[in-house]
């Protein structure tokens, strides 16, 4: 088995070995993982944080070895907590990273960091004020970033932030946490599930105080949450039907 390190601020994790495949998820910088298949350009790999897997260029991140992939996945997530920030190379030369990289492999890529950062665990209070962050962030199909995000890429990175681990797509997402009856048995940050026609799990959204809701859809925005589903605030319309309500931490 061989291990990788991802040393730039944001790589694409594709579902096929190609540069006009779909972008399933994005890599951020500090983000290790285990190399399933190596190919002359491309490398299917399989996330540490959260076992996702996809293909990777493989100019776009670092062999490690066992002990170093072992040494990461034991510790607890150090991340940068500022939209955007910058870290220093051997050649003193600045390189962006964005909110909620990796900072513990610093040392094996010989950067230096010098920003705001976090880790452990949060109150569950402060999710929404991390969620809030990404505010009007475009959406993007894949995306992880305040540069470009999906509904459950937002959730598992403001979970993240504050040192709790979901998955990554909204339909496994919903497996994970305890249902909920009602609206009203909900709290701050406990998620919603949306499905489609086939009863799919299509969307995903964070509650916040006052049967509002944050979620990506088009951007990052607050909407109204009801029984039926999301009431945009913008088209006085329901956008998507609720399907769970699911409590992930107490």
């Amino acid at each position: 088995m061989q291990y990788g390190l991802c040393y730039l601020s944001v790589v694409a994790l594709r579902s096929e070995a190609s540069d006009t495949s779909e972008l399933i998820s994005q890599v951020l910088y500090g983000d290790y993982f285990k190399v399933l298949e190596h190919r002359k350009s491309w490398s299917r790999i399989r996330l540490g944080f959260d076992k996702y897997e996809g293909w990777i260029d493989n100019k776009q991140f670092l062999f490690i070895d066992e002990l170093e992939y072992k040494d990461l996945h034991k510790s607890d997530p150090l991340m940068s907590t500022d939209l955007v920030d910058f870290i220093t190379n051997q050649k003193q030369q600045l390189h962006p990273i964005l909110l909620g990289s990796t900072l513990n492999g610093l040392s094996y890529l010989k950067h230096a960091f010098e920003g705001e950062k976090s880790v452990g665990t949060k109150e569950k209070s402060k999710l929404i004020d991390t969620a809030v962050l990404y505010l009007n962030t475009p959406y993007l199909w894949g995306g992880k970033t305040p540069f470009g995000i999906d509904c459950s890429g937002l959730v598992q990175m403001v979970y993240k932030l504050n040192g709790f681990k979901i998955l990554r797509d909204a339909s496994q997402q919903a497996t994970q946490g305890d249902a909920l009856s009602f609206i009203e048995e909900s709290e701050p940050g406990d998620l919603a599930f949306f499905d489609n026609n086939e009863g799919e799990i299509i969307h995903v959204g964070m509650i916040m105080e006052d049967h509002h809701i944050i979620h990506a859809h088009g951007k990052v925005r607050i909407d109204l949450l009801d029984q039926s589903g999301i009431y945009n605030v913008d088209t006085k319309t329901h956008s998507h039907k609720l399907r769970v309500i699911k409590k992930i931490i107490s």
